[in-house]
């Protein structure tokens, strides 16, 4: 663009005689404006030298030029004035242009990092003149931080090397307080000659950039980080962990009473909302923010943030000077005022709701003290996903620990909580549920007092965990205590029982595909007068046996098919046991695991029975403490027993002729038996059940018949046939002349029953003493 010469005409007296339209375009005033006036008001105090001067403009703004000035002279040669022309500068150059008008802070430093240049940017950022800093070494102009350190150094380095630099910073800019990430690109500027004069910067602000790979890289973390453990209180804690302190100073995670309990979601209130601290966390050592303990309740106003994100179902900003966040820090400190000190810079605050299946569980609040940066949008949108994703984390731990408390009370309900009385055995057990995310696993136990003052001991593992597990524990526990009532032998037992695992499959799904069902049992039955024991196995590890020596073994036994897989018999092992001896029931989960060796946690079981010990209990937690690892994988169940023997003395066994006139003779022989035992007291009872019972026998079994009394806890009586025909009861008629026998001996006794033997049946009655 072509500018007109700028030229006026001063007399000698100093006032403007001629404007010319050039400088009309240089000041702003016409020829009107500026004739008659002291060209000092206009141009400046330069004449008569002329040289560099400032003009002012009309709007006021400086005008730099160079002037000229001319003297004229009268006719009679004496100064009549001056013929000035300003010449403007010249205009700047592209690169200049762009140099100022660029979107990034750049500078000029010298070899010794002194300032030569800065563009517009650069000084809003250093928040001074660029007159100011010019000529000045650059940490004169900076606070001694690590980040001014650092970027000194790479100047130094780029002015030593003649290499470009490229590098991050995250830090504060000298103009406020708020943090920036900067992307700074140094490198060096050579003269026409190639030497080194100067080094040039462009410093990026990248902090949008930068805080939107900080909020990725928490999620990412958060993914890792969050939900370690199925433990609700444990997953709050790692949220407040997360964001404390790389995002806020302060946080916090509140929960519903009913997320840890068992009760059903009710809907949020509208006015103030009462909810639980679970977590909290600061980067203040102690945490003295904090106006609500852990595991106190507080009441959350409805003005207040949490209320609000809880009543919207979305994230609440709150920010210092707004009347709802005031209100809010005023109550906290009424609350707690000890901590009130560390509230003071308290300038912004963010509460959003946890919601997961579309249920809401509780609020996480985070708040900025130290941090510079107020919370913003971009914040809000990131931690309603991260509070999504803690909220299915929280949610999976709550789901986890109620069907865990709800297996749990399955399986107590279904195992023996006080063992029966019996006096073949004395018992001890433990029982521990699996921690693991598995779930409650499938082992049960059972002590059952059968016929003969024997007793049937029993132990089994389910496959799987959960509810399920456990409701197929209770199925099998019951099963088999009615198969053991009906005093089957232990192979038998099993046998029936396999078959009932195969039908529940059947029955539970279409593919009946038992070994999805499948078990594991033992199955033991000990005599206290004959001290045998049988037992039979199916999939399920043999017992361990400690004899009154002190010595330990295990039961060497046909291994059986667990149960469910069909197609397969069951053999029964009997030993003898001596008085005294322990019998060790186990399941599987004391000596297996992913991570064990069986044999080496086989031999630790040993040594732990073999360990003297003043109690059964007190041998049940020594196997517990020696055997198992400090977290066991799966559910353990452990049963000792230790054996007891009815002698001869409380034993008296009679064989029978089979002939009814034989009867009164074989009833005076028990009745002289229990004078001998000082039981006269029970003699017309058994009196008449003796009567009963082997009269019957002669009738209608089949020799030999043996009459035997067991002087238990319990009088029993047995009569023993060869036949397998089991009697049963039926209500005689008025004119029958039979049928009231058994009917009398089931009315005058505890209880009586039948059960089948090798060589035929055992009718038996208990009177109790």
């Amino acid at each position: 663009m072509e500018h007109l010469v700028a030229a006026a005409v001063i007399d000698a007296r100093g006032v403007v005689t001629g404007w010319s339209e050039g400088a009309r375009e240089l000041t702003g005033r016409t020829a009107g404006e500026a004739v008659g006036r002291f060209a000092a008001e206009l141009l400046g105090d330069a004449l008569p030298g002329g040289g560099p001067v400032v003009l002012r403009h009309k709007d006021g703004h400086a005008v730099s030029a160079t002037l000229t000035a001319c003297p004229v002279q009268g006719p009679g040669g004496e100064p009549a004035g001056y013929v000035v022309t300003v010449v403007p500068p010249p205009p700047p150059s592209l690169g200049e242009l762009a140099f100022q008008q660029a979107s990034m802070s750049m500078s000029v430093f010298d070899t010794r990092q002194r300032y030569l240049r800065l563009n517009s940017v650069a000084c809003q950022v250093m928040g001074v003149d660029e007159d100011v800093l010019l000529g000045r070494h650059f940490p004169e102009t900076v606070e001694d931080a690590e980040h001014s350190q650092g970027f000194n150094f790479h100047l130094r380095e780029v002015a030593e090397t003649g290499r470009p630099v490229h590098y991050e910073s995250y830090t504060g800019e000298p103009s406020g307080n708020r943090e920036h990430a900067w992307n700074i690109e140094m490198w060096p500027v050579r003269d026409t000659g190639g030497e080194l004069t100067a080094v040039a910067l462009a410093a990026f602000d990248s902090s949008e950039q930068y805080w939107a790979r900080r909020r990725l890289a928490l999620l990412n973390e958060a993914a890792a980080s969050i939900g370690t453990t199925l433990d609700v209180v444990r997953t709050a804690e790692e949220v407040v962990e997360l964001l404390v302190p790389q995002y806020a100073d302060f946080a916090s995670v509140d929960l519903f009473d009913w997320v840890l309990g068992s009760d059903e979601p009710p809907r949020i209130p509208e006015g103030q909302v009462v909810l639980r601290r679970v977590a909290h966390g600061s980067g203040t050592e102690g945490t003295p923010e904090a106006a609500v303990h852990l595991g106190e309740t507080d009441a959350y106003p409805s003005y207040s943030p949490p209320a609000r994100a809880l009543r919207e179902g979305r994230a609440v900003l709150s920010l210092a000077g707004e009347p709802d966040f005031v209100r809010w820090v005023d109550e906290r400190n009424t609350r707690a005022p000890g901590g009130r000190p560390h509230r003071q810079g308290v300038h912004s605050m963010m509460a959003v709701p946890l919601k997961a299946r579309g249920t809401t569980l509780g609020v996480a609040v985070a708040i900025r003290i130290a941090h510079p940066d107020d919370f913003g949008a971009d914040d809000a949108v990131f931690a309603e996903e991260l509070a999504s994703r803690a909220a299915v984390c929280v949610d999976n731990a709550r789901r986890f620990a109620r069907e865990r408390t709800t297996a749990l009370t399955l399986q107590h309900s279904l195992l023996p909580r006080g063992l029966p009385g019996q006096a073949a055995v004395e018992v001890a057990h433990r029982y521990l549920p699996s921690g693991s995310t598995a779930g409650i696993g499938g082992d049960w136990f059972d002590v059952i007092p059968l016929s003969g003052s024997r007793v049937a001991l029993v132990v089994g593992d389910v496959v799987g965990h959960g509810i399920p597990s456990s409701a197929t524990m209770g199925r099998l526990c019951t099963a088999v205590r009615t198969l053991a009532d009906v005093d089957l032998p232990p192979d038998e037992l099993l046998t029936h029982l396999d078959d009932l695992v195969t039908h529940l499959a059947t029955y539970d799904d279409g593919s009946a595909d038992a070994a999805e069902l499948g078990a594991t049992c033992l199955y033991a039955v000990y005599d206290p007068v004959a001290r045998r024991l049988a037992l039979a196995a199916a999939g399920h590890p043999p017992p361990a046996l400690v004899l009154p020596d002190g010595s330990v073994r295990f039961v060497e036994m046909t291994p059986g098919p667990p149960l469910g897989v069909g197609g397969h018999p069951f053999e029964a092992t009997e030993i003898e046991l001596p008085e005294g001896a322990i019998v060790a029931l186990y399941t599987d989960g004391l000596i297996e695991g992913r991570d064990r060796d069986v044999d080496r946690a086989s031999l630790e079981l040993r040594r732990a029975l073999a360990a003297p010990a003043p109690t059964l209990d007190a041998l049940c937690d020594t196997v517990l403490k020696a055997v198992l690892p400090e977290e066991p994988g799966d559910d353990v169940a452990l049963l000792l027993a230790r054996t007891r023997a009815l002698g001869a003395d409380r034993v008296a066994t009679w064989d029978v002729i089979p002939d009814p006139a034989h009867v009164a003779e074989t009833r005076q022989a028990a009745m002289a038996q229990l004078a001998a035992w000082g039981l006269d007291e029970a003699s017309f009872v058994t009196e008449l059940v003796v009567s009963e019972l082997v009269t019957n026998a002669i009738r209608y079994g089949e020799p030999p018949i043996r009459l035997r009394l067991i002087r238990d806890r319990t009088l029993i009586c047995e009569v023993s046939d060869a036949s397998s025909t089991s009697p049963h009861l039926r209500r005689a008629h008025a004119y029958d002349e039979g049928g009231r026998g058994l009917l009398l001996v089931a009315q005058l006794t505890q209880r009586w029953g039948s059960r089948q033997t090798d060589r035929g049946k055992t009718i038996w009655a208990e009177q109790a003493l």
